[in-house]
Order: structure tokens, then sequence, then C-alpha cells
């Protein structure tokens, strides 16, 4: 029974591993979520790292940079896992290539279950909707590269800050990239405060009518396009093969 409580809460997340497959005894290393609430970040994220309980191949690390001496100290999933379930619970999960890191809490949630018996957690599928913005981007552009990446290149985002994966990071550009997809805005600055005032604002303006402003002729100045102007704005057009430059030139 899929249990999404809250419709419009969406959570961003990614993950980092050990290795490509839990049945291999590849363990999670680190998590990272952004909330989002009807399509605006409310400041909450989740950002946790994980000891392992295992070594973490040199291979890996060169992908993440995590390495042994690096999560060491840090909590054993079983330690972490109530905290992290509460957040994600009941929301919509956004992931690149979902199966992957659903693949992976699955499997934590699995031993730690068989381990305390109670509560029990998971499946994820049976308590969150799961979004794969993989699946997305293959059917919106067939036949083309779809890493995140890839994609931040082709929403034009900016992502040279990532050197290294990361869970945190990762998520922060995949919010972006899910937003820019999905055809949102993209600005990460909206806290729950500003979501409500923008609320507020969007409820006090139900019902307004264009008002019609009766001025005198001359009153509003037309600014036509110099020559230059008009150069350059024929030459954009003619380098995205629009057809329309004469006709519109010849009505300003």
């Amino acid at each position: 029974m899929n249990k999404r409580l809250s419709g419009y809460r969406t959570v961003i997340l990614d993950t980092e591993t050990t290795g490509i497959d839990p049945k291999d005894g590849h363990r999670l290393v680190e998590i990272g979520a952004i909330e989002m609430v009807n399509r605006r970040f409310t400041g909450r994220t989740y950002h946790q790292y994980i000891n392992p309980e295992r070594h973490i191949d040199a291979e890996v690390v060169a992908v993440h940079g995590i390495d042994d001496a690096r999560v060491a100290n840090e909590p054993v999933f079983a330690k972490i896992a109530d905290e992290f379930w509460a957040f994600i619970e009941g929301a919509e999960l956004v992931i690149h290539n979902a199966p992957f890191d659903v693949g992976f809490i699955d499997h934590e949630l699995g031993m730690l279950n068989r381990q305390r018996k109670s509560p029990v957690l998971g499946p994820v599928r049976d308590h969150c909707g799961v979004l794969d913005t993989l699946t997305m981007a293959r059917k919106m552009h067939p036949g083309q590269r779809n890493s995140l990446d890839a994609l931040c290149k082709r929403y034009d985002i900016d992502n040279g800050h990532r050197v290294l994966h990361g869970a945190l990071l990762d998520s922060e550009i995949l919010a972006e990239v899910y937003l820019a997809m999905t055809g949102g805005q993209t600005a990460l600055t909206l806290d729950a405060a500003s979501a409500a005032e923008q609320e507020q604002a969007d409820t006090s303006n139900e019902g307004m009518s264009i008002q019609r402003l009766s001025l005198t002729p001359g009153q509003l100045r037309v600014v036509r396009p110099t020559d230059e102007e008009r150069a350059a704005h024929q030459a954009k057009c003619e380098a995205h093969q629009l057809n329309w430059f004469e006709g519109a030139a010849s009505d300003a």
C-alpha cells in the first residue's frame, strides 16, 4: 500500500555507497536529501555520513572521495535509520537512477528489520512515491546522454563545483535539474516562510481584474529601434532561422 501522506511534499535524494550491488555486501556511506513542498524549497535537508562496517575500495573512493578514515567515527546505519525514515516517509522521492539508491536503502532497512524486529521500516515504495529522473530524461531525450552532468549542460545549470560525487551536493544539483525538466523555477533561496508569504500574496490577488488606464494621446512614448539595434535583431533572427523579421520590423 502506498502511503504518500502529503502529495505535494517532495524529497530530492542521493546516496553514495561502497560499490555497485548490495548483494555483494556493499553498503551505504552517505545520504543527502532536500525537501520541497509545492515545488518550493523549505530549507529542510538531511545529510549523513555512515560507517559501512566494511572496507571502501580505492576505485570507489576515486568517485566520491569517501575513504575508510572519513567514516570510521560516523554512526552505523542502524543508529540513523529512524531519523532518516522520518524525513522521507510519505514523500515523493526524486532520484536519478532510482533503482540503485532505493535498492541500497531497502537492503539496509531489511538488515535492520531482521536485527531489531520492531519497528519495521520500509520497503521504500510501500511508503513513498518514487520518480526516477533518469527514466524521465530518457523519454524526453531519447538517444542522448542523460547523466546528471549531461542534463546540467542541456539545461544550462552550473555544476562546475562538482569535482567529486557527493550525496547532498548531487541532491542540490538534481533539484535544479528536476525543476528545469518539469518546467518550474530553479531558485534555491525560497524557505518555508517565503513560500507562505507567496501563497498569501497569491490568495490576495485572486479575483483581480485587468485595469484599463485613461491616457491622453502622446502620453505613452514609443521608442523605435536604432539601425544598429535593428541589424543586431535581424542577425539574431537569421541565426535561429526565424522568418518573421521583415514583417515584424515593418510593424514596429
